[in-house]
């Protein structure tokens, strides 16, 4: 599949985008512009590095929308735990995505949206949390985005990162930089019985996960 020196390369042609009225303000900004369809051209997304205890060699891969509305991260090994037979590492996984996106001259892109899902079970008095940071190569990194999970649950779920359209970043324009994604899942026993099993994955039962990030568009 993909490792840290490998790259995967995706090439989709664009049809229409409806922009999602929502942002995650990410990198440098560029000219002050409205927000767009993406370009009557071709994009290439490269999956550059991939590191983690979330992700091993093997297990994550990226995908472009056909319209290139969205790309897809999918993985197949992310999970955090606790209780009996759990490493004393295992309650906390990360992964760090380096991706590459190139886009025709004349036009760039931000980030609007993350989609994530996954499963969680917990028990009572445990705690999890879904955290994820999003920067350009060379750009400070963006305040975390964190969502919190306490127990008793057991049962899938779903998170969304945004913030208002005004607050859209974009990459910088004539510029390949890196897009960094850094996710992490952490769980917590807290006052759950210490013989109780408590995990959060990003994982669904056919053994894959999806992570949509929506694309936005605009003139440089």
């Amino acid at each position: 599949m993909t490792s840290n020196t490998a790259r995967t390369r995706f090439r989709r042609g664009f049809t229409a985008l409806t922009l999602v009225l929502a942002a995650l303000a990410l990198g440098a900004p560029a000219r002050a512009a409205m927000p767009l369809t993406p370009p009557p051209d071709h994009v290439v997304v490269d999956l550059v590095t991939v590191n983690g205890s979330g992700c091993p060699e093997g297990t994550a891969a990226v995908s472009l929308s056909q319209d290139a509305t969205a790309f897809t991260v999918t993985y197949s090994a992310y999970l955090a735990r606790v209780g009996p037979g759990a490493h004393a590492t295992e309650f906390r996984r990360n992964c760090q995505l380096g991706l590459r996106v190139h886009v025709p001259q004349g036009f760039t892109y931000a980030v609007a949206k993350a989609d994530y899902r996954g499963y969680a079970s917990l028990a009572r008095g445990a705690r999890a949390v879904e955290q994820a940071s999003y920067y350009f190569q060379g750009a400070t990194p963006t305040a975390r985005m964190r969502h919190d999970f306490t127990g008793p649950y057991d049962g899938d779920w779903q998170k969304t990162d945004s913030v208002g359209v005004a607050a859209l970043a974009w990459a910088r324009c004539g510029a390949f930089r890196d897009l960094n994604i850094n996710t992490e899942l952490r769980v917590a026993r807290g006052t759950s019985r210490a013989t109780a099993t408590s995990l959060i994955s990003m994982d669904s039962t056919d053994t894959s996960f999806s992570t949509l990030y929506h694309l936005a568009w605009k003139r440089c």
